[in-house]
């Protein structure tokens, strides 16, 4: 399987903007610009991005494990904080809230401790990662 992205950009690096289209057309001539990248301006980054595919991509690897080991999950929501300082990326935390009924506390983290390690986004990073787990009874 590939997937793409374009990324097309005008112009100086903080009075410059540009967009992103994706394969899917969900991103379709998204803005991003030097102000939704270091301020508040309106758009996205390459952070919100990255953040967004590894909580995408552990979450469905966590629903996976966990089905096959027996377990539906009623949800899991999962928040992933990318951290950039001084110019490299060092880090996304996840943070995963859970309800999955019939699961030890144990077995659950031992789970999503082996989901993290192993989804193909954290497996394509090469910085810090860190899991908190909160499983709701």
């Amino acid at each position: 399987m590939k997937r793409n992205a374009t990324a097309v950009w005008s112009g100086t690096i903080k009075e410059g903007s540009g967009h992103l289209t994706t394969q899917s057309s969900v991103l379709d001539k998204t803005q991003y610009a030097f102000k939704s990248r270091f301020e508040d301006g309106v758009g996205t980054n390459p952070e919100e991005l990255l953040a967004a595919a590894h909580a995408g991509c552990f979450t469905m690897k966590l629903s996976l494990d966990l089905t096959q080991a027996g377990f539906i999950p009623e949800r899991l929501e999962t928040t992933s904080v990318i951290t950039l300082e001084n110019g490299k990326i060092t880090q996304s935390a996840l943070t995963l809230h859970a309800k999955v009924d019939g699961i030890s506390a144990e077995a659950f983290a031992e789970i999503a401790k082996n989901a993290e390690r192993t989804c193909p986004v954290s497996g394509a990073f090469n910085f810090e990662i860190t899991l908190a787990i909160h499983l709701q009874s």
